[in-house]
């Protein structure tokens, strides 16, 4: 005969129905910082295109190079001189910004890598700001190359060659923003790419020719393009008495165009990484 307590019953009055204590809920950890999360996307994409750094830079560099021999025996000297020596420094910042950049996030939103960024927890504006910084910096050695062989090659002086500090992450952004917003919002890659070369296009016959030979609705075109300000902001810098007060306006306002291109490519991110 074996003996069972009451507790256990079924029936009983005594038993007694024990649950387990509830379990708070796990706290999510907080979201990353814009800096931080920076600086993580920056230092991956500038891995991961450091394979191809020697073909961009020969590439863009061997362009704008090419460009300068070519204008060498249509343009002699004075502000002519000075604009295509600045467009051409410039046309290699040109040349990634748009063109690989906007290649780069039409294969990414085509091939589904936007998901991977997406599940992190990095705000968009530093993917974003991390890619176009990654590729931008590649372009500082073949800016320089070109400036210093264009100032050779015309007869400028290379005294104020150190306002490309400025000139090149201002027009970079500017034009990584547009870069960026085309490969995000082209329903394809091949159009993507189309629309980068494009662009590239419009940096190179309005940045590179000299304004003063352009029609009117031309120049128009040309005042809308962002890298105009940071060609502009280096040609007044090979003259005798620049008027630096031109130089930090020009720069100014290629920097409020980098403001609003990043915008719209932070807003052209999220627009593709929810769909």
């Amino acid at each position: 005969m074996s003996v069972v307590p009451a507790e256990v019953l079924p029936g009983s009055a005594r038993a007694v129905t024990r649950t387990a204590p509830r379990a708070a809920p796990a706290e999510l950890a907080p979201r990353a910082r814009l800096w931080p999360s920076l600086v993580a996307v920056y230092r991956a994409q500038l891995s991961r295109a450091r394979v191809a750094r020697i073909p961009l830079l020969f590439v863009a560099t061997f362009q704008s190079v090419g460009i300068l021999i070519m204008m060498r025996g249509v343009v002699d000297g004075g502000h002519e001189a000075e604009a295509v020596v600045a467009g051409s420094a410039v046309l290699v910042v040109a040349f990634v910004a748009l063109n690989l950049l906007a290649q780069y996030f039409g294969q990414l939103r085509a091939s589904g890598g936007l998901d991977h960024y997406a599940t992190l927890p990095v705000p968009p504006a530093a993917v974003v700001l991390g890619a176009a910084g990654a590729y931008a910096s590649f372009t500082v050695p073949g800016t320089l190359v070109t400036a210093v062989f264009g100032c050779v090659l015309f007869g400028l002086p290379l005294t104020h060659l150190w306002v490309l500090v400025a000139v090149i992450p201002l027009a970079g952004a500017a034009l990584s923003g547009l870069g960026a917003a085309f490969g995000l919002l082209a329903p394809r890659p091949e159009l993507a790419t189309v629309l980068g070369q494009l662009g590239m296009s419009a940096a190179l016959l309005l940045g590179v020719l000299p304004p003063d030979r352009m029609p009117e609705p031309v120049r128009f075109a040309r005042d809308l393009l962002p890298s105009t300000y940071g060609v502009e902001a280096f040609a007044r810098t090979f003259r005798a008495g620049p008027d630096w007060a031109f130089v930090l306006g020009d720069l100014a306002v290629c920097a409020g165009f980098g403001v609003v291109s990043l915008a719209v490519a932070t807003w052209a991110y999220r627009r593709a990484a929810v769909r």
